[in-house]
């Protein structure tokens, strides 16, 4: 008999739902369970919590998660792998270990480290021509001392390992999406990793990648977010969501599929949406593990929510490994304001208008005084006209963010606004978010030799 291996989507971002990865468990049939929770976007939130706790910045919903997930997954024999560790996956363990102690549950734990290469960044030794900005060549330097954070993407070596030595749950940093997808195929199926090199043992692992792409997404693998003109009306059920598994067979071709009795579809148009996301060249995906050609790829619509995958290629994994690193940018504060008819858009003009004097008058230090209109143009910015009929809105909200170096203009924003409240153009509806300040990162992407990082990779494995 064919040996096939059922792997779950898990989250697709921090703070996603995870009632649909518990009915992949309880009717999916699954064996593993992978779980995206980082973006470049996270990473940022995550500093900012280890900031103010330094037993912080690791993604904290993979504790109510695993406590809601774990009766079924050691009922059912399922093995969970996620990258919530962000930042910190020794203390997203640590965390983990003292809730399951107080259910009195078992179970073995994995940390994968060594993402982090910030001291490699910051070294007083480093080449001054290294780290350059991915897409536009600047040097580090630039923001060389601002740094905060700086993590490579690792691909699917370690997660191999800690499986190997017997881990029910594996917690890493920042390892690539898909990779925690294609660790437990290598694992399963024995496929070689680093030392693919046939067309077969290439194509094996571009499969893998593929399916770990499809899946990494959550819900909008299997109907989610989908846009394809009126079809997404069609969409059944999205409230009950099922989210993808793929169900794998040992040449790497799969079918993608859901749980029985799950809302959501997948569907040759469903899968080929998310196929295509986030992909900047269909012909290279990069990724740690193999660079990955979707132009051979095949998907063939079986129906009843199955949609078979085959056919992809794959090529050498690069000898780089991408990085995400995160340096102080200034601040922000911003405000929300609204108005009301008659006029209400010449009266926001006029609102505006006021604030820029308040800057110029007080001398306040800013780079920027954004300005949009939620409801207007806030979604597509000026790629949305603005109406003809601007004289006729029943009301109008202003959004107004000041971007600065200096904590004290961001923090001195909001007092701008409330004495317009009875002096200022008439019938307003309110102001929101006057005292909200936030510190900005800004995201530096850059590439590293993996010598550089891969040595320093450390699994450890804790047993029940």
């Amino acid at each position: 008999m064919t040996k096939t291996v059922r792997i779950g989507s898990g989250l697709g971002f921090y703070g996603d739902s995870w009632d649909p990865v518990a009915a992949s468990i309880e009717r999916g049939n699954v064996q593993y369970i992978a779980s995206d929770h980082l973006a470049e976007l996270t990473l940022a939130i995550l500093q900012k919590d280890r900031q103010r706790d330094a037993a912080l910045g690791f993604a904290r919903d993979v504790l109510p998660m695993l406590l809601r997930l774990w009766p079924l997954m050691r009922a059912h024999g399922v093995k969970f792998i996620c990258n919530a560790g962000g930042l910190n996956p020794a203390g997203a363990a640590a965390a983990l270990r003292v809730a399951f102690a107080t259910k009195q549950w078992k179970a073995s734990i994995a940390i994968v480290s060594g993402d982090d290469v910030l001291p490699l960044m910051t070294s007083s030794q480093a080449d001054p021509a290294a780290f350059p900005h991915l897409f536009n060549g600047a040097p580090l330097d630039a923001v060389r001392k601002r740094l905060v954070f700086a993590n490579a993407y690792l691909g699917a070596r370690p997660i191999v390992d800690a499986l190997r030595q017997g881990a029910n749950i594996v917690i890493t940093g920042r390892v690539a999406d898909a990779a925690l997808f294609l660790a437990p195929l290598v694992h399963e199926f024995g496929w070689k990793l680093e030392d693919a090199a046939t067309p077969a043992e290439l194509n094996r692992l571009a499969q893998g990648l593929c399916v770990g792409h499809l899946l990494e997404c959550s819900g909008q693998g299997s109907g989610g977010n989908f846009g394809s003109l009126q079809a997404w009306q069609d969409i059944p059920d999205l409230a009950h969501i099922g989210y993808p598994i793929a169900d794998v067979s040992e040449d790497g071709s799969a079918i993608v599929t859901k749980a029985h009795g799950t809302g959501g579809r997948v569907n040759f148009d469903t899968v080929r949406q998310q196929l295509l996301y986030e992909v900047h060249d269909p012909h290279a995906y990069l990724s740690p593990d193999v660079v990955l050609d979707m132009s051979t790829l095949a998907l063939d619509d079986l129906g009843e929510d199955r949609v078979r995958l085959h056919g992809a290629t794959g090529r050498l994994r690069p000898q780089q490994l991408k990085v995400v690193a995160g340096f102080h940018d200034g601040y922000k504060a911003e405000v929300t304001w609204g108005f009301s008819w008659p006029d209400a858009w010449a009266k926001a003009q006029a609102a505006i208008a006021i604030v820029r004097t308040q800057l110029a008058d007080k001398h306040v230090p800013h780079d920027e005084l954004f300005v949009e209109y939620p409801g207007l143009n806030s979604a597509h910015g000026p790629l949305a006209p603005l109406p003809p009929s601007l004289d006729e809105l029943n009301e109008l909200w202003v959004r107004m963010v000041l971007r600065t170096k200096e904590k004290a203009a961001a923090d001195g924003f909001g007092r701008l606004f409330p004495w317009m409240g009875l002096s200022g153009p008439a019938y307003t509806c309110g102001f929101h978010g006057l005292h909200n300040t936030g510190e900005l990162l800004g995201i530096w992407p850059a590439l590293i030799g993996r010598d550089q990082v891969e040595p320093a990779v450390r699994i450890e494995v804790t047993e029940p």
